[in-house]
């Protein structure tokens, strides 16, 4: 040891100290951090050290007791650095150049500083600006890339709510072009929740950024894309087969203003691919009930079950509606995620359409008729007028009675009829009682269990999911009321808006 306090070891002639070689460690990828280097420089120097910013706060070490003056002289600029001996202390005050501040390093001994002393602290100031600056560089990276979630996310979110022009406003400024295209196909990539990070930026690189990559807000393990490129589909089932575990759902092309209708449409066709060896599925398009009704009868029906809506103003009516589809398609916690709500302003919009209807939608069948409407509503109804307000509409029952409806709810529910365990008596009986597994199972004098090991029996058989709400379950509701299983719904607000006969 020398008289300054260095622990030096021999070195060959021309090699650097032992010091500058466990300095330049600190440098490498795994040993970037301040606190840590701080840590060596006292064991080093045999000095107690600390790190502080223009406002005195501790950045790393140990706080010591600093003259203002010269620490203002410092960090202002004013000098590069000061040493200062008395009362048996001897300090050091060095500048720490800082990408957004300067920082002052302060190094406090019993005993001088010799040569290589200051030598170690001269250098060890130098690595700690280079960790800040590297730190800041990194945090910035970081913050940038969060803003731009966060900007993709919004633009999502957006266009749920079917507010195409500011959602293109929105992504002209760093994407121009992206939302240009009247129609686009939404994509729901999963894959395990801890390297989902991973799966966004490949996402990213797969797709050439010319598609919107959203981390799905509700579900942690799912990556959204939006995007009118016909070149998409094909990029992501490229990555799907490279890694295990991740799968792949795609939906029909639709308009930008259906994204909602694209994703729900994406999320059922994801729970499909988990069975194909390919892990990827497209939604299919398969016989709905409401391709079996006469085109004008249903859009002069859906107009007259939405009207007590008209009277307000388009965005918030927009609004309505597009939080109502999501709502009843998922939970009211996922859709405040998706849409970046919250779960009671999802409720307060759907009670809202609730008590504008006059109907409850904590009964299923009236929650498969407003799904229809809303359906309908956005395949229908895009750039046509409904019904005149004039003329008198079909009702429901009307609707569904048609022969071709009624053969295909009967066929549909007949699929039941196989299975020893009535499984109809069941659903139909779980259906009436809002899907709530209890009710149905006093309703049958049966235990709960069963009647949920009876409805996840028909899933299969029906091929449709019945225990997640959405559009399979609101079919199999629509078949129920076309054969005259299930009683009518009440939506007393249509009846009051309706015209006279």
């Amino acid at each position: 040891m020398t008289g300054g306090g260095i622990r030096r070891t021999e070195t060959a002639v021309g090699e650097p100290p032992t010091w500058a070689q466990e300095l330049l460690e600190h440098l490498r990828p795994t040993g970037r951090d301040v606190r840590r280097l701080v840590d060596w420089l006292a064991a080093t120097a045999q000095a107690a050290v600390s790190l502080q910013d223009a406002a005195g706060t501790l950045v790393a070490g140990t706080r010591l007791p600093l003259d203002e003056a010269p620490v203002a002289d410092i960090t202002s600029g004013r000098i590069a650095s000061a040493a200062w001996e008395g009362e048996g202390r001897h300090l050091r005050l060095v500048k720490v150049a800082h990408p957004s501040r300067i920082c002052v390093l302060a190094v406090s001994r019993d005993v001088p500083f010799d040569r290589n002393t200051s030598d170690v602290v001269t250098h060890t100031a130098q690595v700690i600006e280079l960790l800040l600056a590297a730190h800041e560089s990194t945090a910035a990276g970081h913050r940038l890339r969060r803003a731009t979630a966060d900007l993709r996310l919004a633009i999502l979110q957006l266009l749920m709510v079917e507010d195409t022009v500011a959602a293109r406003r929105v992504a002209a400024g760093l994407w121009p072009g992206l939302l240009d295209a009247d129609t686009a196909c939404v994509y729901v990539v999963e894959s395990d929740p801890g390297r989902r990070d991973r799966l966004v930026e490949e996402c990213l690189d797969t797709t050439g950024e010319e598609a919107l990559v959203v981390r799905c807000p509700a579900m942690d393990g799912h990556v959204i894309v939006v995007s009118p490129r016909e070149a998409t589909a094909g990029e992501l089932r490229s990555l799907v087969e490279r890694h295990p575990d991740t799968f792949l759902g795609g939906s029909a092309r639709q308009s930008l203003a259906r994204t909602a209708t694209a994703y729900g449409q994406a999320v059922s066709a994801l729970a499909v691919a988990h069975f194909r060896t390919d892990k990827t599925a497209v939604y299919a398009e398969r016989t709905h009930p409401e391709r079996l009704v006469d085109p004008a009868a249903l859009r002069g029906w859906t107009a007259r079950v939405l009207r007590p809506l008209d009277a307000l103003p388009h965005h918030t009516r927009a609004e309505l509606l597009a939080t109502t589809r999501l709502g009843l398609e998922f939970t009211a916690v996922n859709t405040a995620k998706v849409l970046g709500v919250s779960r009671n302003t999802v409720r307060a919009r759907m009670e809202r359409v609730e008590v504008m209807l006059g109907t409850d939608f904590d009964d299923l069948t009236a929650r498969a008729v407003v799904h229809l409407a809303l359906h309908t509503q956005v395949n229908l109804l895009d750039g046509q007028a409904g019904a005149d307000p004039g003329t008198a509409s079909p009702c429901l029952a009307d609707l569904l009675a048609g022969p071709a409806v009624r053969t295909w709810a009967q066929d549909l529910l007949d699929r039941l009829n196989r299975d020893t365990r009535n499984l109809r008596r069941t659903l139909r009986t779980w259906i009436a009682a809002g899907g709530n597994a209890e009710r149905a199972a006093q309703a049958l004098g049966v235990h709960a269990q069963t009647v949920r090991e009876h409805v996840r029996g028909a899933e299969p058989v029906l091929e449709r999911q019945l225990l997640a709400a959405g559009a399979d379950l609101y079919e199999v509701v629509l078949a129920h009321l076309a054969v005259g299983d299930l009683e009518q719904p009440v939506l007393t607000g249509a009846s009051q808006a309706s015209p006279p006969a």
